[in-house]
């Protein structure tokens, strides 16, 4: 709870970060005035058209303005009744500052902005990101709070949003403070769940694995994810496929060295989301290590596939 007072013309605020936050319809203020009993000292609703009721006073319009300014209009009010107005009021209730945040966060939903708050404290009071959590972040700002401070921000078609997004990995790392946007009321903050990249067959972990820190891949990255192929594969003859334009069902296939790639003989090949790799296994070795293995007793184990991230 942030503290304005004015006592002698003077006004103190405390160490804390809502010191310009603007009083709208729902808000309650506490106010309390010395040697003026006819005010009880207790919290006081914001109305829609931004007033609150005082005794005393009557209906006072203080939507729009600061705790401290409220100080301000009050002492001057009261010299009708104080020689010296000592005033004390506090924000008890924060309800005209909503903020949105949806998507791949811990706890989505509607807040209330207390104060400056930056991106990453934001996503810190939500209770951070889901491990299904994608690459960025889209903002959506009225703009009538001003255009989002970032490099691509953009007005949206009907020219009453700023749309703009950063990567989650310079916000968490701070690799780029300037993405650490301040957020501002009506704010609509997006975490889109992550995209998958899938690599299926002789590997060691196969599977789909979350883009989280880029919008790609690459062949070998994709192969470090999945710790590497498994014995009985067959890197020479895998398989690409790739989605064409926007379809969840149509794909082009696209044959795959994958020991060139893994030698450095031919160039490593970038994945995007929803791409699938496919590594056979190679019959003639299956069936080799399999005769070995009856021989000397051994048994292998299927393998399992996962989502990671």
């Amino acid at each position: 709870m942030a503290v304005w007072m004015l006592s002698l013309g003077q006004v103190s605020l405390p160490a804390q970060n809502a010191d310009d936050y603007r009083l709208g319809p729902g808000d309650q203020i506490n106010v309390h005035v010395r040697n003026l009993e006819e005010i009880p000292d207790k919290p006081y609703a914001v109305d829609e058209g931004g007033f609150v009721y005082l005794p005393v006073t009557g209906q006072v319009q203080v939507g729009g303005m600061t705790a401290a300014e409220v100080v301000v209009l009050l002492s001057q009010v009261l010299k009708r009744y104080l020689v010296e107005p000592d005033v004390t009021v506090s924000i008890t209730a924060f309800h005209s500052q909503p903020i949105t945040i949806l998507g791949a966060v811990a706890i989505p939903g509607t807040r209330q902005l207390e104060g400056h708050k930056t991106l990453f404290e934001i996503i810190s009071l939500v209770g951070g990101l889901r491990p299904d959590a994608g690459y960025k972040i889209n903002i959506t700002r009225q703009l009538a709070q001003g255009r989002i401070p970032l490099p691509d921000a953009a007005d949206d078609p009907t020219g009453k949003f700023s749309i703009a997004s950063v990567t989650i990995k310079s916000v968490l790392d701070a690799s780029d403070p300037n993405a650490n946007i301040e957020i501002k009321p009506e704010d609509v903050i997006s975490v889109p769940h992550g995209e998958l990249i899938y690599v299926i067959g002789a590997v060691r972990k196969p599977g789909g694995f979350v883009l989280t820190d880029h919008e790609s891949l690459s062949t070998l990255q994709l192969m470090a994810l999945a710790e590497g192929l498994d014995r009985f594969a067959a890197p020479r003859k895998a398989r690409l496929l790739r989605a064409v334009g926007h379809s969840s069902t149509a794909r082009v296939e696209r044959p795959l060295d994958l020991k060139r790639i893994v030698d450095g003989k031919d160039e490593d090949i970038e994945l995007r989301a929803n791409d699938v790799l496919i590594i056979p296994s190679s019959v003639r070795k299956a069936a080799t290590v399999r005769s070995m293995e009856a021989v000397i007793g051994l048994g292998t184990s299927a393998a399992t596939v996962g989502i990671y991230r």
